[in-house]
């Protein structure tokens, strides 16, 4: 997989086939088309934190990659870093920008993103943006790059509901070769935050364990697991 030179990888999870559609179904359909190279232009993902925008654009970042020269970028954590980390995006044929929102209203930020955006289209490039919010909502420090964001595909992404958050835990188990009974998720679910970013988490120090102990997802393994992590910490 090419990538950008910010020392930066992809989870190897991150894949659309990890992520459950749910009412989410047309977002994940238009983003595959994306990544296939269909078309051009911008698409702006947006949502509460938890339903995916990041998972969804590292999904579409290696699906393009296996065919075009792709790039991940997260601005809120690369901002800092000052707008030297935009240098070299415009050769890229599919970007995907993350926490857009971070970099909404400073000017400067905004006029190189615009210029990046220009060029990426003049090239047919596909430019993938996520925010907490729509483009229609932030204040922009440039309105034309905001109606330009308004103006292309826009997808509310949706949170999962309860059942749907069991789904996508057990999807995610599935594909790496675990089974996690219905049992087993009650006592997640009485236990932790159902916020799917914590049971994600909680799911990857679960696998490492059962990969070493070569275990089942059983109750009694998850509290010995987990009874270990905290003894640790402390």
């Amino acid at each position: 997989m090419r990538q950008i030179p910010l020392g930066l990888r992809l989870p190897d999870r991150a894949l659309f086939a990890s992520y459950l559609p749910a009412r989410n179904a047309q977002a994940i359909e238009h983003l595959k088309q994306v990544a296939l190279g269909m078309g051009s232009g911008l698409t702006w993902l947006c949502g509460p934190s938890g339903c995916g925008k990041t998972h969804l654009l590292q999904a579409v970042c290696a699906a393009s990659a296996q065919r075009a020269r792709a790039g991940y970028v997260p601005l809120g954590a690369v901002a800092p870093l000052g707008l030297g980390v935009l240098d070299g995006l415009p050769q890229l044929e599919c970007l995907c920008l993350d926490e857009v929102d971070r970099i909404v209203g400073q000017v400067e930020w905004e006029r190189a993103i615009f210029a990046l955006l220009r060029e990426l289209e003049d090239a047919g490039g596909r430019l993938v943006l996520a925010a907490r919010s729509p483009p229609a909502l932030l204040e922009w420090a440039l309105p034309d790059l905001g109606s330009r964001c308004a103006g292309g595909a826009v997808f509310q992404l949706r949170l999962l509901e309860e059942g749907e958050q069991y789904a996508a835990l057990e999807l995610r188990a599935r594909l790496r070769g675990l089974e996690l009974p219905q049992e087993t998720w009650e006592w997640l679910r009485r236990r932790f935050p159902r916020d799917l970013r914590t049971l994600f988490e909680t799911l990857d120090t679960l696998d490492e364990a059962a990969l070493a102990a070569q275990r089942r997802l059983t109750v009694p393994f998850i509290r010995e697991v987990l009874r270990a992590a905290r003894s640790r910490a402390d």
